[in-house]
């Protein structure tokens, strides 16, 4: 079924083989990163015209807007593309948690990794 997403924004994507792009949604007011998820054209159509953010389910193979069943909604605030057409950055206003561990952030969940922070160059 082919997607009613806008012919100029679908041209301007980048999919990966399978017809995904990759979602980086992020809190409005404090930037901060809340999760990464996948979308085809019809889950960034849904995202872009209802106010409400929906992905593809890669291991469900089927469409899931987030907190139908969990309640913690993420409202749709804006959506930009990035450079090379294969990203979108998805900014939210979050109700309650965006991980499913319970965790505010996925990123909370999955924990620093200790990586070597690099002196600031001098001026």
């Amino acid at each position: 079924m082919p997607s009613a997403l806008d012919p100029a924004v679908a041209d301007r994507l980048s999919r990966d083989p399978a017809g995904l792009v990759c979602a980086v949604v992020q809190q409005h007011d404090t930037r901060e990163v809340l999760m990464v998820g996948w979308m085809d054209d019809e889950a960034l159509h849904r995202t872009l015209t209802t106010g409400r953010v929906t992905f593809w389910s890669r291991s469900r193979q089927e469409y899931w807007r987030k907190g139908d069943t969990s309640g913690h909604v993420q409202h749709v605030r804006s959506v930009a593309l990035d450079c090379d057409g294969d990203a979108v950055l998805v900014s939210v206003d979050q109700v309650g948690v965006a991980c499913h561990t319970g965790t505010r952030s996925c990123f909370e969940a999955g924990g620093d990794l200790g990586a070597t922070v690099a002196a600031e160059a001098s001026a």
